[in-house]
């Protein structure tokens, strides 16, 4: 972007402001705003920009709000290349888009490409799980919770039991489905006094029978044992091969065929499952389960299974168990998982240490910070090996506080208990630090609208500010529209890397806001009125003050020279015949030059109030002389009226410091009554010491003043005579 069109009416305050900012050579602008003209107004505006809303009139609702902010080329600027840095903003801090300043792409590209990998491998493994078990839970944390104490330890779970699950040859319990068995209502059930007794003591019998059984034993041989070896041997052609089993009891019995086996397996199941007491213990299993409602299911589930009710004595070593076997019908795609998921977390420790030694533009900025801003802190990024590898979103900044020799790591929020109101702010500055390095590392196209950043800073870290504000001004992709009424702040920006042509002026009057050249921004005594001296009236004027502080400075303040220069700003019994040639002499003296001027034996005071006079129909405009001369016209009447008033010159003459309040103190004495004069008078004490007793450091309280203030009053006092 080239340039910058601004054309406002009835924004917040702005009634109408058109302008253009020529971005051309890449360059910043300053803008001083006395207060009240329409620095917050301005910066509010390009915030709406900035956050897509509509602007308004805050006070006049019902005025018509017109903004338009586009480029040379006539296009709206996008919202995201405008950033406005407010004064101080608690709530503002760095967003999950600078946490990128972190990021390394080529690390956190194959970090993330291990999770891709492990991730697609555990959607199949669990997709796979949810078809053999079919079950509606959240899987990752049933296997969790139980292999181990987490809800949330999933791959723990998987590689606690890799070595037994290696070692196991089959899967008794693959079809078993598992919401049947460990439903919430179910697993309330199976912990009650009741229930737990009734498969007590039907465990007791089953064991009994078991223990009697010609073909089964406990723990070895059991109907599971022997259905599977029927079919195992059927399906393997055992039978076919014309092979035959031979089972040793008390008498051998040859098998020789499936059908064969499968029938002595039933028979044998039948004697001990229709034994006459066992059905009275499982009669007692199914009375306890008819008592709630909710576990009918699995109550049916378990007359076809009661093979199963021994197992549920231990639900939890069960349930091991069960997903023993489900793993183990899916042996290949747990292996396939197990074995990325242990060679990813080896190479994620590889990369994290590796990320761990990498200097990224977050330490730039901490460093950046800490060395550039006074505090009583030190900042480090605590998460950052987390944020470059996209484990975590923020940087998580930590806290070490100074004092002295000793120092403490301390959290943010008690931080921010024990600074104050200025190291709050310098923190404030970490985090635009934060999103111009993002912008900045992403070379987004952006316009800083910076509004009084630098205010209330002591010096050291106002100076801090004013640098980074002359780095951000070197980047070739940054604009910058810098906003203050701040005068020490305007000056020190020309005098760091504002171009003069760029520092402007905002003058408001009763039609808008106009943005003019600033004028008198270095030393306007040296670089303008000296010059002028002898030819310019008001500059002449203007430069009094300055001409009496040099005297006070070098001879001091009862330097005959100082004392006739006071009877310009003070009404004294010479003042009246104090001539230019008086002055040129005094100025002659001072600077050790030959100089004159056209009115030699003209009255200085008569000049102050003929120009003075003519200041009064002047336009609005900076007229930085104007305030001057206005200044000194105005508290030299005043004085003249009240000492005539006052009319005692001993009094008068006695006065030697503070002589416009001591009049005003004697007058109000002398003529309570003249309430509109003493308020007139009180105006004068207010509004012209600053303006008159002014030297380089002190232009901010005449800027400040509107002209239109100074000329009524001036309008005031000469109608008080």
């Amino acid at each position: 972007m080239k340039k910058l069109i601004v054309d406002l009416e009835n924004c917040y305050g702005i009634k109408k402001l058109k302008t253009e900012f020529d971005f051309s050579k890449r360059e910043a602008y300053a803008i001083y705003a006395p207060n009240g003209s329409m620095k917050s107004c301005l910066a509010q505006t390009f915030k709406d920009v900035a956050d897509g809303v509509a602007s308004r009139d805050r006070i006049f609702q019902n005025r018509v709000c017109n903004r338009k902010i586009i480029d040379e080329n006539g296009l709206d600027l996008p919202k995201e290349s405008i950033l406005v840095i407010r004064p101080y903003d608690e709530v503002f801090g760095h967003t999950e888009k600078t946490s990128t300043l972190l990021v390394d792409a080529k690390l956190r590209e194959e970090y993330e490409q291990l999770h891709i990998d492990i991730d697609k491998s555990k959607e199949m493994f669990l997709k796979a799980l949810k078809e053999q078990s079919h079950s509606k839970k959240d899987l990752e944390k049933e296997i969790s919770s139980t292999f181990t104490r987490g809800d949330h330890e999933f791959y723990r779970a998987l590689i606690r039991i890799k070595d037994e699950l290696l070692a196991q040859n089959d899967a008794p319990f693959a079809d078993i489905l598992y919401d049947k068995l460990f439903d919430e209502k179910v697993l309330s059930l199976l912990q009650t006094k009741d229930f737990k007794t009734a498969i007590e003591d039907y465990i007791k019998k089953y064991n009994e029978l078991l223990a009697a059984s010609t073909y089964f034993k406990k723990g070895t041989f059991n109907y599971y044992n022997a259905s599977t070896i029927a079919k195992s041997l059927a399906v393997n052609g055992f039978f076919d091969a014309k092979h035959s089993v031979n089972l040793n009891a008390n008498e051998k019995l040859e098998i020789t065929s499936q059908k064969q086996l499968e029938d002595l397996i039933t028979k044998e199941k039948d004697g001990i499952s229709n034994d006459k007491e066992l059905r009275k213990k499982f009669a007692e299993i199914e009375k306890q389960i008819e008592k709630n409602t909710s576990v009918r299911d699995f109550g049916a589930y378990l007359a076809d299974h009661e093979e199963l009710l021994p197992k549920l004595a231990n639900v939890d070593s069960f349930k091991e168990e069960i997903w023993k076997s489900y793993f183990k019908k899916q042996i290949g795609l747990y292996t396939d998982l197990i074995d990325k998921y242990q060679a990813a977390e080896k190479r994620k420790k590889e990369i994290e240490a590796e990320a761990g030694k990498q200097r990224t533009q977050w330490e730039f900025v901490i460093e950046s910070f800490n060395k550039r801003f006074f505090v009583p802190f030190k900042l480090n990024a605590k998460n950052r090996v987390s944020v470059i590898l996209g484990q975590e979103p923020m940087l998580v900044l930590g806290f070490t506080f100074e004092d002295g020799p000793d120092t403490a790591p301390v959290e943010k929020e008690a931080l921010m208990e024990v600074l104050s109101t200025g190291e709050k702010k310098a923190l404030y500055i970490l985090n635009i630090i934060f999103e111009v390095e993002a912008r900045k590392k992403a070379k987004q196209e952006t316009i800083f609208v910076v509004d009084d950043i630098a205010d209330s800073f002591d010096y050291k870290n106002k100076y801090a500010i004013i640098q980074y504000l002359q780095d951000i001004a070197e980047e070739p992709y940054f604009n910058q529209i810098m906003l203050t009424h701040n005068f020490d702040f305007f000056r020190t920006v020309n005098s760091r890397f504002v171009n003069y042509s760029h520092c402007l002026i905002a003058l408001k009057s009763t039609d808008g806001i106009s943005l003019n050249q600033a004028t008198g921004i270095k030393n306007v005594f040296v670089n303008d009125w000296k010059p002028n001296f002898f030819t310019d009236s008001r500059k002449r004027i203007a430069s009094i003050p300055f001409i009496r502080n040099i005297i006070e400075f070098t001879k001091g303040d009862k330097d005959p020279n100082f004392l006739k220069l006071t009877s310009l700003l003070h009404w004294k019994a010479d003042s009246s015949g104090f001539t230019q040639n008086d002055l040129d002499e005094i100025y002659n003296s001072v600077f050790g030059s030959t100089g004159a001027s056209p009115k030699g034996t003209e009255p200085v005071i008569d000049l102050i109030q003929e120009e003075a006079s003519k200041c009064l129909k002047d336009c609005d405009g900076i007229n930085f002389e104007n305030k001057i001369v206005l200044s000194i016209a105005i508290r030299t009447a005043a004085e003249r009226f009240m000492a005539r008033k006052i009319h005692d010159d001993n009094f008068v003459n006695s006065i030697d410091s503070n002589q416009t309040p001591k009049l005003l103190a004697k007058f109000r004495e002398l003529f309570a009554n003249e309430v509109n004069a003493i308020e007139t008078i009180q105006r004068v004490t207010l509004m012209t010491p600053e303006n008159i007793h002014l030297n380089s450091f002190m232009y901010e309280p005449i800027l400040d003043m509107s002209d239109d203030h100074l000329r009524k009053l001036y309008a005031d006092v000469l109608a008080l005579e």
